[in-house]
């Protein structure tokens, strides 16, 4: 661990961007971290505005909540004594997996959001391949997305070689279910987003699948 390593700055930067760097007087990359966080949430909310709800969650998860983590783990480490302080924290980032941890984290996040949505609302039948069951095979086919949210959260948190493999099942599951009701039931802004989001999401875990076969 650095040397310079500091949790309070870290703490800091994940209430308030910035924060941390202020904290060990670092006032430029300080007002870096708060302006580009700033600037982040503004366009996922102008984009929620145009396209939905969908679109700014997704955005912000995307973007937004990668940036604030970076920073933070930037305030964290402190200052750079061989090179580019952002450069540094990068390669720290890439080298460690932490890009691939925090995919995890919001992968276990949405478990628990899905889980909280579905029983909630326990009577809303749930597209699957253009089929909507209800009683117990449809509450299970709403179980399957947070149960697999869960495992490959669980399993990219701790840079398991089993979590790549169990995440290209979730992406296959995920986009055909899709595409599928795409073809009966139309497009819709939740649909397509999620579609997106699939896509986006595998190509970056194949493009870091090192990661998780070396660990």
């Amino acid at each position: 661990m650095d040397d310079h390593a500091d949790y309070r700055a870290a703490l800091l930067s994940a209430i308030l961007p910035g924060g941390g760097h202020v904290f060990r007087q670092r006032i430029g990359a300080g007002l870096v971290s708060f302006s580009v966080t700033v600037l982040l949430i503004g366009i996922s909310l102008a984009l929620g505005r145009v396209s939905g709800r969908a679109a700014e969650v997704f955005f912000f998860m995307l973007l937004a909540l990668p940036w604030w983590a970076f920073q933070s783990y930037d305030a964290f480490l402190g200052p750079s004594l061989h090179s580019s302080n952002w450069l540094r924290t990068w390669r720290q980032v890439w080298a460690r997996g932490h890009d691939i941890r925090l995919l995890g984290l919001l992968l276990v996040i949405s478990a628990v959001n899905d889980t909280w949505i579905i029983l909630k609302n326990l009577d809303y039948l749930l597209p699957f391949y253009c089929t909507k069951l209800d009683g117990l095979p449809g509450f299970l086919t709403k179980a399957i997305s947070p149960a697999l949210h869960l495992g490959v959260g669980v399993g990219f948190m701790k840079l398991a070689r089993w979590s790549l493999f169990l995440y290209l099942i979730y992406a296959a599951y995920g986009f055909t279910n899709g595409l599928v009701n795409l073809t009966c039931f139309g497009p819709g802004r939740i649909r397509n987003t999620l579609l997106v989001a699939i896509v986006v999401s595998t190509v970056y875990v194949v493009w870091r699948r090192r990661i998780l076969l070396e660990k």
